[in-house]
């Protein structure tokens, strides 16, 4: 580790925190090694390679926390923080002190990459977009990867040392003709070496496929709106899950009373062919991890299986309010930020069909081939999304592709709607937003059949019914 700390350091910064009360307390050591290259207009315009490092030291009491953090990673600056944070403590009887015993030291940063590598792998991805149509006037992309270093010691005795690894490749290919103008985009994220990742999606792929988006879009003719069947093909990735269902089932949102998923527990929430999990087991997945921001040790959890709502997203605050254990999802963007409940990989398990076969099933419909932007919310599951790219179901085929479509529905309702699970599993990837903070993961799902969703288009439907 780069971080210069000693054990006998966290202990008395522990005991030094809970002086004055307090239920748990935990430090979090952090040292961040982090590179960004973006380019456009066919030059590379920023290059940045930085270091930060920093502590947080947090105290729980009751309904309370008090969170304070530090770029002053010494001894005396451990222990300043501790102090702070336990003035603010109110008096109380503080929590035992266990020993503290090593849980882990991970080891999964092992290439030395130079900076000239990583500037090459966008410049190569602009070049495979531009050569991929005439109609792409413009690419936009970058490359960034952060190489972590976490010391975590807890007051339960916890001590996990963990090294972690991630880079991220995004492609914005810009395509116009006519005075139309659409945009494709694609991403890569791994927390897999940069050779690897690489090797497994060249940044040429990446490109192709978001240039391949925008000059399809560019000629599409507007998508038709009503009521009708939808297919969310497995490559369209799991943000319907994500954002419609997901942030309902963190422990935070359930216990303030803003998820629809609030007092559902052991109740059929899903159709029964619908099961979700969140793991950050997954090799090389970009929301993975081994230990989770509070040093608890990761393993997949099941939320909702074959339609049964069965668990929700904990970190340590939220479980120890309900008198039970985390169950590793407690994540923060950095020292700066305290733990909340995040997802880390969450995607609906496959089920048994042929994604072709559920294609079949639709008369007219749409099928979604790649997810926008989107809203929800969590009280009530409502949700609009935008389409980014789908194509037109005519006699169980698959027809033209359409552009400028919005799906509208309710979450639990969707879940509860759906009519097939395909036996494949499409990931996307992304930073997901909460409280001020962002986090890396992944989203994944088969392809699926809702019956009956709202599409938004600019276009008349015609007539027909599956």
């Amino acid at each position: 580790m780069f971080l210069r700390w000693e054990r006998s350091w966290l202990e008395e910064v522990l005991a030094r925190a809970l002086a004055r009360g307090g239920d748990y307390a935990d430090i979090y050591l952090e040292e961040r090694q982090s590179t960004l290259v973006t380019l456009e207009d066919r030059r590379v315009e920023r290059v940045h390679v930085g270091v930060d490092n920093g502590v947080g030291v947090r105290v729980l009491q009751g309904e309370n926390t008090v969170y304070a953090y530090s770029n002053d990673c010494s001894y005396q600056g451990l222990l300043h923080l501790a102090e702070q944070v336990s003035r603010a403590v109110a008096h109380g009887k503080a929590t035992d002190l266990a020993e503290l015993r090593r849980e882990a030291e991970g080891l999964a940063c092992s290439e030395d990459i130079p900076l000239d590598a990583k500037v090459e792998v966008v410049q190569r991805a602009d070049r495979a977009a531009r050569e991929f149509s005439p109609l792409v006037k413009q690419v936009l992309v970058s490359y960034g990867d952060v190489r972590q270093e976490v010391v975590m010691a807890t007051s339960t005795g916890d001590l996990v040392e963990d090294q972690r690894c991630r880079l991220r490749l995004t492609v914005n290919a810009i395509a116009a003709e006519g005075g139309v103008i659409q945009t494709g985009f694609e991403a890569l994220g791994s927390t897999a070496d940069f050779t690897q990742a690489l090797d497994s999606t060249p940044p040429e792929q990446l490109a192709q496929v978001a240039a391949r988006r925008a000059a399809a879009l560019v000629q599409a003719p507007p998508a038709p709106a009503g009521e009708m069947p939808v297919v969310l093909a497995g490559e369209a990735g799991g943000t319907m899950v994500h954002e419609a269902c997901g942030h309902g089932l963190e422990a935070d949102l359930v216990q303030k009373g803003l998820s629809v998923y609030k007092d559902r527990m052991g109740e059929q929430v899903a159709a029964e062919a619908v099961t979700v999990i969140d793991d950050a087991t997954l090799p090389g997945k970009y929301g993975s991890y081994r230990y989770d921001d509070e040093g608890v040790k990761a393993r997949p959890v099941v939320l909702i299986e074959r339609g049964v709502l069965k668990e929700y997203l904990y970190d340590r605050r939220t479980a120890l309010k309900e008198g039970r254990s985390s169950n590793g999802h407690g994540r923060r963007e950095s020292y700066q930020h305290k733990p909340i409940p995040r997802m880390a990989n969450t995607y609906i398990a496959p089920g048994e069909w042929d994604p072709e076969a559920i294609i079949r099933e639709v008369k007219e419909g749409l099928l979604v081939r790649k997810m926008g932007g989107g809203q929800v919310n969590t009280a009530n599951g409502d949700f609009v999304f935008e389409v980014a790219e789908g194509y037109l179901i005519r006699d169980g085929e698959v027809g033209p592709m359409v552009r400028g479509a919005t799906i509208t529905g309710n979450g639990p309702e969707v879940l509860r709607q759906v009519a097939m699970v395909g036996r494949d599993l499409g990931f996307t990837v992304g930073t997901c937003g909460k409280d001020g903070q962002g986090v890396p993961v992944s989203d994944a799902q088969p392809t699926l059949l809702i019956p009956k969703l709202v599409v938004g288009g600019l276009a008349e439907r015609r007539g027909g019914k599956s």
